[in-house]
């Protein structure tokens, strides 16, 4: 099943064949891809060059590790992300190194590492499903995260498999066609919520 996106204008086949899956095939990744695709995150942009990231992360291969990360999402997604090849739970400094001040674009800048991570990800036939559905106090707990950082999100990444593994809701989700607003709805120009004249 291809869910490659159906663009009002031209852009790069990566973003456009980029997608997340429920359905994965339970396939570890290999380590070199999973240096790769934190390499790709390493790379991102970010405020003052703060990196303020972290990723706790375990290979499928690594069943204790992989079971301890699992063990930090909730419920509902344990379920599907159990067969993933790697998960990874996110972090972020909350105050600046330099400074110690609050640092309010650190949830900005590891989306910026996601995004980079997803791309290299999606260029070497993985898929990335990232979650808001996590247990952060378990994982703090857990890893022993020190004060000054959250625990943000969790990600999955693997092997797509066909949706006939998945069922109910899941498997509906898995099968739907993509959708998105358009650029009038959200790129505005000269006042909120009026298009850019570019559009």
């Amino acid at each position: 099943m291809s869910k490659h996106a159906r663009t009002d204008h031209p852009i790069h086949d990566l973003l456009a064949q980029r997608w997340s899956p429920y359905a994965f095939d339970g396939r570890s990744v290999t380590p070199d891809d999973a240096r790769a695709i934190f390499e790709a995150a390493r790379w991102a942009a970010s405020s003052y060059n703060e990196q303020p990231w972290r990723f706790i992360v375990a290979l499928r291969d690594d069943g204790e590790g992989f079971n301890q990360v699992l063990s930090c999402l909730v419920e509902a997604n344990r379920q599907w992300a159990q067969h993933a090849g790697l998960l990874a739970l996110t972090a972020i400094r909350t105050t600046f190194a330099r400074s110690n001040k609050p640092n309010r674009v650190a949830l900005h800048d590891l989306g910026l590492a996601a995004a980079n991570l997803t791309l290299e990800a999606t260029a070497r036939g993985l898929h990335v499903h990232q979650m808001a559905g996590i247990e952060p106090d378990r994982a703090r707990e857990v890893y022993s995260v020190p004060d000054g950082f959250e625990i943000a999100t969790a990600i999955a990444v693997g092997y797509r498999t066909p949706a006939e593994q998945l069922q109910g809701e899941l498997r509906d989700r898995e099968t739907a066609p993509r959708t998105r607003r358009s650029l009038p709805e959200f790129v505005f120009g000269g006042q909120w919520d009026r298009p850019a004249d570019f559009l």
